[in-house]
């Protein structure tokens, strides 16, 4: 490796005593300006104008995939917003239904209620007037009875009184 370095520092004296620098104006700068504008304009047409053209597509698909990726999602957003407001409209008439049908229920459940009621007061009455009549029919077995006893218990007392 040192000796690469001795190598070179011996060239570069060499060339330094031949009156050849680093920047010397001769007919090569003009030749290397225009290779370097040729070179310029070459890797212009063949690189970087097509390279360009593919990045300029590729923002375009891109942008044109947000815009399309934006709408969808807008309309995604008004399709879910129109299912919440069918959602709560659901809700409600079935809130509406099932308090119909509770107060349906509680109408039969009253109806039914007094219905019952009526009919027990019905039998109630009945069995009074049942009850009333075998009772009125008892007294006046009891009475014809008591009226038997109290004529055998009668004729009894004056058959011995008369005896």
């Amino acid at each position: 490796m040192m000796n690469f370095v001795w190598l070179l520092a011996v060239e570069a004296a060499e060339t330094v005593e031949e009156g050849g620098g680093l920047f010397d104006l001769d007919a090569t700068l003009p030749l290397m300006a225009v290779q370097f504008v040729l070179l310029a304009v070459a890797l212009n047409a063949l690189f970087y104008k097509p390279l360009g053209k593919v990045l300029d597509e590729r923002d375009g698909y891109i942008s044109s995939n947000q815009v399309d990726a934006a709408e969808r999602l807008a309309k995604a957003e008004q399709i879910a917003q129109q299912y919440q407001q069918e959602l709560a409209e659901t809700r409600r008439q079935a809130q509406t239904v099932i308090a119909e049908a509770q107060e349906e229920a509680q109408k039969i459940a009253a109806q039914t209620v007094a219905s019952a009621q009526q009919e027990a007061q019905a039998q109630r009455e009945q069995v009074q007037r049942e009850l009333d009549e075998q009772k009125s029919q008892a007294m006046a077995t009891l009475e014809q009875q008591v009226d038997g006893l109290s004529r055998q218990i009668l004729d009894k007392l004056l058959g011995s009184l008369a005896a």
